[in-house]
């Protein structure tokens, strides 16, 4: 099990009650001012998660701990304005309505801060219908509740639900290398490892008639490690030939929230890269892992620090990556093996973006440790605009150990050793010749990204709906769907033919 330790906090839920937690410090330094503690506000959240399965700030938190959460989160506060659904601009540059409500914001909050708009404003969206601003007094909040043409206000800073030392340890993070074990592989022309369970899905098979050529694939998770030459210039190796890996970076690795400096795009956590090298990795000749879709193009956004989107700058990394991806012709499928308990208003605003540029969204269902007894789908796999998925083990549909399931899930993977939790999928590893197993629903997503680049590679001119019409009627349980586990396993065979 101490193989995949790292792994299994991807997409970690735990509730944070430490009374040696440092926000207590700032609990204490917040009192004259009347603020709830860190205790309270993370009570409340627990509640409405057990309740509704989500969390609405601007509809189940009240004023006073709305803001109390804003004066924890390093006082920033993000707006979504508009009309219900008006989640980003129609057109090149927003109508006149839009811009009249964000005057109507600022000078609400000049009014009620006592300061000028330079000394609150942090971001200004210029695609989706967001701002960012630092708020200090409950007045504002108070008025911007009050206000027409609201859609969300949300403590975008606040991260201290999920417990410190979980935080600390980069959820998700590994990169060390491991020793495979020989019955976890097999060995392929030209000298590549073909991972155990793309027999379970007749990955291999489904070769024979597509590799995803000519289809470009956008990740956003931790980058790719620029140690691993098999993402890099050694990305065309072996059968892998005439296509493109790139790389970006959307993340602001600063404490200081007002910083836009972009941290670049290389892998500083691990897992960016194992996800890269389960979509994409090439068919090569360094007895190295291959990719569900070896011959596909890869555009790979470092829009996070970890899997965990508990940070302003990493919640407003994912939404820019998304709005970047979403932008281009050439991308059809984007994988997100990230995510979050509840659903966080700017990167739902931005998948809502990617999808209606056409784009196939698929979402990681959660990875945990305590929450996969009481919790569902987390965000933003619970979304109806993201395919979600889950992992398996190999005896039957039993989910692996820290996998969540639920009725918003749509596909499952196989990719676990049911006889030992530590064997599930080996990938490239984060340093030249290294190799590591991955894990969770994390890896599930990845590898149904590939399998939708090769059905899609298949069919050039097919719809994003009628791709995923296949990838349906592929899965075990169609026509149908299970409770727990959508349309089942896909063969990957059956839906590329």
């Amino acid at each position: 099990m101490k193989k995949i330790i790292p792994l299994i906090l991807g997409l970690l839920l735990v509730v944070s009650c430490s009374k040696n937690d440092p926000a207590e410090i700032i609990d204490e330094s917040l009192d004259s001012q009347k603020i709830l503690s860190i205790k309270e506000i993370n009570s409340f959240i627990e509640t409405q998660l057990k309740q509704n399965g989500d969390l609405d700030w601007s509809k189940d938190a009240s004023a006073h701990m709305l803001y109390s959460a804003v004066m924890h989160g390093s006082e920033v506060l993000t707006i979504g304005f508009g009309e219900k659904g008006e989640s980003f601009i129609d057109g090149t540059q927003r109508s006149s309505r839009l811009n009249s409500i964000i005057e109507e914001i600022y000078g609400t909050v000049q009014k009620t801060e006592g300061v000028k708009r330079s000394n609150f404003q942090i971001a200004e969206d210029e695609v989706l219908n967001v701002l960012d601003l630092q708020i200090t007094k409950l007045e504002t909040i108070q008025e911007l509740l009050a206000m027409d043409n609201i859609r969300y206000l949300e403590p975008n800073g606040y991260g201290f639900y999920l417990k410190e030392e979980v935080q600390q340890k980069s959820a998700g993070c590994s990169q060390s290398g491991q020793s495979i074990n020989s019955g976890d592989y097999s060995v392929i022309s030209p000298n590549a490892r073909l991972p155990w369970n793309y027999k379970n899905h007749n990955i291999d098979d489904a070769w024979s008639l597509s590799t995803g050529a000519g289809i470009t694939v956008g990740l956003i998770d931790t980058g790719l490690s620029a140690n691993q030459n098999l993402l890099g210039n050694g990305f065309n190796d072996g059968a892998s030939n005439g296509r493109s890996v790139q790389r970006f970076g959307t993340f602001i690795d600063s404490p200081w929230w007002w910083s836009n400096n972009v941290d670049g795009p290389n892998d500083k956590c691990g897992h960016g890269t194992q996800m890269a090298s389960a979509i994409a990795s090439p068919r090569n000749n360094d007895f190295m892992p291959v990719g569900v879709a070896y011959n596909s193009n890869l555009v790979a956004y470092r829009g996070t620090e970890d899997v965990v989107l508990n940070d302003y700058h990493e919640r407003k990394g994912v939404s820019n990556a998304l709005k970047a991806l979403g932008n281009r012709s050439d991308v059809k499928i984007i994988s997100m093996s990230v995510g979050y308990p509840w659903s966080i208003g700017n990167v739902k605003d931005a998948v809502k973006y990617a999808y209606g540029k056409g784009k196939m969204i698929m979402a990681a269902g959660g990875t945990s440790t305590t929450f996969t007894n009481w919790y569902g789908v987390i965000f933003p796999a619970s979304m109806s605009e993201t395919v979600a998925v889950t992992g398996l083990k190999d005896n039957g549909y039993n989910r692996c150990d820290i996998c969540h399931d639920g009725s918003k899930i749509d596909f499952t993977i196989i990719m676990q050793r049911a006889s030992n939790t530590s064997r599930t999928v080996p990938v490239l590893g984060f340093n030249n010749g290294s190799q590591s197993y991955v894990g969770g629903s994390s890896v599930a997503t990845a590898m149904t990204a590939g399998i939708a680049a090769l059905v899609w590679s298949r069919n050039p001119n097919m719809s994003r709906a009628q791709v995923l019409d296949k990838l349906k009627r592929a899965g075990e349980f169609y026509p149908n769907r299970n409770s727990k586990f959508g349309y089942g396993n896909i063969d990957a065979l059956k839906a590329v033919q």
